[in-house]
């Protein structure tokens, strides 16, 4: 059984007044997809269009009238593949369950699809926002040790809890007006956001390129000693198992300790490979260039794939993130890597990074008080952006849940917290 109006057979429950339990073949064709070979180039390249699940992500709960690949009649032909109508309304069964389009016209989908040509009973809009609404059930219909794959038995068995012709239109224009209200909600939480984002930008990219009167231009390893962490081997390390930082625990101005790992370290080592107060980590590897200072009283053991930076006059740490970071968002840092797929920001490139530093300490601390208002203002409107898009997400499933269960109106609650 389903959420609310999907189920797999037909379930023995009571329905809404006017609604009944119907078998989805009844009221919909089904009809799958297929890929054609792409070992025929001719059969790629064409005017028709071949939805795949990367699009039905995109377009996931729209319209979709492009895709990102097209095939044509010859590869139609020689496989399985059909053209399907406008309206028919897809669902992902394998790799990413769940995702819902609607043809906007005629085309074809891989097999990672299972479509449904409505019939006059079934609007395909209604058809629509109950599979969106009935996700969290495609779990319990699905099976597969590595990928998810609803099956075509259980598809053949669906039932839908059906509503009469004009209730159906009715559930569905209250949806399109809420689902677009809340739609346009997150469209401006994210302009906000964006602004923001581009304010701090352009703010450090100002200090940045007019620099001022007496700045200097000097080399990381100049200024600073700089190290890699302990390589990671097993078979070799030996000592007490420590917590230690890799790449990924290492983020833009801050660390990630929820999932710290384990290594073998020997007494001696802490020197070595360990950060403390004030020690400035930046990734080798994995998202190069990335930085932040450790802060904790505690120190922490640190893996090769992370560079510990000590300067020597201490002003420097937050300065050297900020325009790390600063070159980093503006597309300039990757010409300190190497490596043609993946990229690598070594030792010898980050003693030779220039840093520019303006004369006195007291300048540089003021203005990276500066930058940490700035970006600290940016990190509290993107909070309040990612609580605003899950309060929107669940008004979205509670307005579904009401439409699904016969109880939806333009008076419901709800309807109130719609933007």
């Amino acid at each position: 059984m389903g959420e609310y109006a999907l189920a797999v057979g037909k379930p023995k429950l009571d329905s809404p007044s006017g609604w009944k339990w119907v078998k989805l073949s009844d009221v919909a064709r089904l009809e799958s997809g297929h890929t054609p070979s792409r070992r025929k180039p001719e059969y790629w390249g064409g005017t028709v269009p071949w939805l795949g699940i990367k699009d039905a992500k995109i377009h996931h709960g729209e319209l979709i009238a492009k895709t990102r690949e097209y095939t044509n009649q010859l590869g139609l032909d020689n496989s399985s593949a059909r053209l399907l109508p406008k309206g028919t309304v897809c669902l992902s069964r394998t790799a990413s369950v769940g995702y819902v389009v609607v043809m906007d016209c005629p085309m074809a989908t891989s097999q990672d699809f299972v479509n449904w040509i409505c019939s006059d009973a079934l609007d395909p809009q209604f058809l629509k926002y109950l599979l969106i609404a009935e996700k969290k059930a495609y779990s319990r219909f699905s099976s597969g040790a590595v990928h998810q794959t609803i099956y075509f038995p259980e598809v053949k068995a669906f039932h839908i809890c059906l509503p009469p012709l004009p209730e159906q239109k009715r559930i569905v224009a209250i949806l399109d007006e809420a689902f677009g209200a809340i739609a346009k909600a997150k469209e401006n939480a994210a302009r906000n956001l964006a602004n923001a984002r581009e304010l701090f930008d352009s703010y450090l990219n100002r200090v940045f390129t007019e620099k001022g009167e007496g700045w200097e231009t000097k080399l990381v390893g100049d200024i600073a000693g700089h190290s890699l962490g302990k390589m990671l081997d097993k078979k070799k390390n030996k000592g007490i198992p420590r917590s230690y930082l890799r790449n990924k625990n290492v983020r833009w101005f801050d660390f990630d300790l929820a999932d710290l790992l384990e290594m073998k370290f020997e007494p001696g080592e802490e020197r070595k490979y360990t950060a403390k107060k004030g020690d400035v980590l930046v990734c080798e590897g994995g998202y190069p260039g990335r930085a932040a200072i450790w802060q904790s009283e505690e120190a922490i053991f640190f893996q090769k794939a992370v560079h510990r930076i000590r300067f020597v006059e201490p002003s420097h740490n937050r300065w050297f993130v900020y325009y790390i970071f600063y070159r980093d968002s503006f597309g300039t840092l990757k010409s300190y890597f190497t490596g043609a797929g993946i990229q690598h920001f070594t030792g010898k490139a980050l003693g030779r990074f220039s840093l520019p530093i303006p004369p006195r300490s007291a300048d540089i601390e003021s203005l990276c008080d500066k930058f940490d208002d700035l970006r600290q203002k940016t990190e509290d409107l993107a909070a309040l952006y990612t609580q605003k898009l899950a309060a929107l997400d669940e008004l979205k499933q509670s307005i579904l849940q009401k439409a699904f269960t016969g109880q939806l109106t333009s008076k419901s609650p709800e309807f109130e917290l719609v933007p």
